[in-house]
């Protein structure tokens, strides 16, 4: 019994030793990667300069073309996030600043997401690599069911988000394998579907005063960052676009671009404009609120 237990402990304690090696395998690896996502991409950055800088979710990241506010003159990248939430957007703030970015503008996409205060799993899993290296994704998670095990444990995050961090996503980084997420300046043009749904309810949703929505708020008043917050369109066959009203009755502040772009042919699904929607869409809010 006793020659059991010690074996017993030997096998934990080399499992615990190879746990232990594979999470500073895996981390180094994402120390020392910033060509496949944004995320990434910030934290392994030098200190940047932009005029303007956009945040939010796939509404955020298919609507807004950097390029047109390059071509006036304004340095822009979209940070936009497909799958994610006000949570991540927050954050990738925060890290921006951490990070010592400087940046006059923020237009961010508040519509749709002021409805959820969750996270996005797969999109929030790209900051835990980084949990030990960065007080800022160390206090945002700190309230997770799974902080500890998270912060803790080793190789446990890498375990538990690995469709995200896992092997296949270590193993794509280490061999430099491309993603589209960082060209376009950050801005990912849809086309148009041929049997694209372009019918939406919109009327189960209901918009929230959001901590996160105020967290970036906070942010960019206590850093002199000018904010500008977006509502975009959705297609005309929507039930319950009365939501956008809503919004407005709790964050006047935010200005309702939701009808600035109708037609079926600007849109690749009911919530997502395609590349022609995004410029029109672009261009009028470049027009609205840089045209000075």
């Amino acid at each position: 019994m006793k020659q059991f237990i010690l074996l017993l402990l030997k096998s934990l304690l080399l499992l615990l030793i190879v746990l232990f090696v594979l999470d500073v395998v895996y981390t180094e690896i994402y120390l020392n990667s910033s060509k496949r996502g944004k995320i990434e991409s910030v934290f392994n950055s030098k200190p940047q300069q932009y005029d303007v800088v956009f945040l939010g979710s796939s509404r955020a990241n298919n609507h807004f073309v950097a390029q047109l506010f390059k071509e006036k003159g304004l340095k822009s990248f979209n940070y936009g996030m497909s799958g994610g939430h006000l949570y991540e957007a927050s954050l990738l703030l925060k890290l921006m600043i951490e990070r010592k970015y400087e940046i006059k503008n923020v237009i961010l996409e508040a519509d749709l997401n002021l409805s959820y205060e969750g996270k996005s799993d797969a999109i929030s899993a790209k900051f835990l690599p980084y949990i030990h290296q960065s007080e800022i994704i160390k206090a945002h998670f700190s309230k997770e069911p799974d902080y500890l095990a998270c912060y803790f444990m080793p190789f446990y995050r890498y375990i538990a988000y690995d469709a995200s961090i896992g092997f296949r996503e270590a193993y794509r980084t280490v061999t430099n394998e491309e993603t589209v997420l960082l060209k376009n300046s950050g801005y990912y043009p849809l086309g148009k579907k041929a049997n694209a749904n372009m019918k939406n309810d919109l009327r189960a949703l209901k918009p929230r005063r959001n901590m996160y929505y105020e967290s970036i708020k906070n942010l960019c008043k206590i850093n002199h960052i000018n904010l500008i917050t977006v509502m975009t369109p959705m297609c005309e066959n929507t039930k319950g676009l009365d939501y956008f009203e809503k919004v407005n009755a709790i964050y006047p502040e935010i200005h309702n671009y939701e009808n600035a772009v109708e037609g079926d042919a600007y849109f690749s699904s009911c919530g997502h404009l395609n590349d022609k929607g995004a410029h029109v869409l672009t261009a009028r809010i470049l027009k609205d609120f840089f045209n000075k």
